[in-house]
């Protein structure tokens, strides 16, 4: 049985992504709440007006890299900035189709991103990163 997380946020632009990984994420039970936003800048203003407007705090994102407006690492950027009772304990993964060895090597060296994998999320991916991230 896995253990749900009560609020994921899929950040990325492409739609059909994030609606297929709302639904990987809902079939298999990991989490009571799947938020998806095709913008960075939506997310930021999510995050700053969770507490004012009685959003859920996500527990986990998921970041996608390459996205008009603002970029993933722009996000994390401006994220550092936020209040840290705003940020929380939030778990960032950047998610991504990118296999360029300079992302990766960017990503172990932000200190709010948690992990880098590969798209399409899947079960496994879900499963690791829970018991990684989230044990009992």
């Amino acid at each position: 049985m896995n253990r749900s997380i009560n609020c994921i946020m899929l950040i990325d632009d492409n739609s059909n992504d994030n609606f297929i990984h709302d639904r990987v994420i809902k079939k298999n039970g990991f989490a009571n709440i799947v938020v998806a936003l095709t913008s960075a800048i939506d997310a930021l203003n999510y995050l700053k007006q969770q507490k004012e407007k009685d959003l859920v705090h996500p527990d986990l994102i998921f970041l996608d890299i390459n996205m008009p407006g603002m970029n993933g690492w722009e996000f994390l950027t401006e994220y550092d900035k936020l209040d840290t009772d705003l940020q929380g304990k939030i778990v960032i993964i950047m998610l991504t189709t990118s296999d360029n060895p300079d992302d990766l090597e960017k990503a172990r060296n932000l200190k709010a991103l948690s992990d880098f994998k590969t798209k399409p999320l899947t079960k496994d991916m879900l499963s690791e990163i829970t018991v990684k991230y989230f044990p009992f």
